[in-house]
């Protein structure tokens, strides 16, 4: 397993992330570290802990995600972004699920850990939100950047549909887009990471989540709207094959 960890100017948050990882119970083949432009020691956090450190000059995050995964070289390629603190048997549970035949992707949950006690009900209702609306979308279970991994086969089946040249998407939800409802998502309650809520804090972190959130799904549906994408799902017979 490849864990790919898109950066910019997180180091603090990074070396944190990369503690967590050289504790679990299974490591893994490689940690990626994707600098994306920093301009602090966030490739030198990375280096210290022993990651594998890959320069996208593009500044974005589906850039460097897809460059992180472009140089993986597990058959597992795991996702954590830089401020995940995953718990210990994270890799385990990953691998676990994906030594299965019957699943193309999974992808877990969190608590924003700097919420205290609070931090897991306000995660629950966030990504219960995320997960349900998403899932309207797409046909199928969405991934969530913060905690997921998909097989490298599904990878390349599926790059050529990957917008990674648009700083304005989400690259997770555009990831679950791209592999479509013929393939099985696995939404793993166990899979749990703590992760910032600094992503929510302020209206302009907000109306920039919502308007990526709009372009992405405007950006996929007009390749295949979601109706068409259901009847994909459901086995109903459709103008459009995806």
């Amino acid at each position: 397993m490849s864990v790919v960890i898109p950066a910019r100017d997180d180091a603090p948050a990074l070396d944190r992330c990369l503690r967590a990882l050289a504790r679990q119970t299974l490591a893994p083949l490689e940690v990626v570290v994707v600098d994306n432009g920093s301009t602090d020691e966030t490739a030198d956090v990375a280096r210290r802990h022993g990651a594998r450190v890959v320069t996208e000059p593009r500044v974005g995050i589906p850039m460097a995600a897809a460059a992180g995964y472009d140089a993986a070289r597990g058959e597992v390629i795991a996702r954590l972004d830089a401020d995940s603190v995953p718990t210990a048997r994270w890799v385990e549970r990953v691998a676990t699920v994906l030594a299965e035949p019957g699943w193309h992707a999974v992808t877990g949950v969190g608590r924003f850990y700097e919420l205290g006690r609070t931090g897991g009900a306000v995660a629950a209702v966030y990504l219960g939100a995320y997960y349900g609306l998403c899932h309207a979308a797409l046909g199928h279970h969405a991934l969530w950047g913060s905690s997921m991994a998909l097989r490298r086969t599904t990878w390349l089946e599926v790059r050529a549909a990957v917008h990674d040249d648009d700083a304005e998407l989400h690259d997770d939800l555009d990831l679950a887009f791209a592999l479509g409802p013929r393939r099985a998502v696995l939404l793993d309650r166990s899979l749990v990471v703590g992760v910032s809520a600094r992503s929510l804090v302020g209206w302009s972190q907000v109306r920039r989540r919502f308007r990526r959130a709009f372009r992405t799904l405007a950006v996929n549906w007009a390749v295949a709207p979601p109706w068409t994408r259901w009847a994909v799902r459901l086995g109903i017979p459709a103008r459009e094959a995806l």
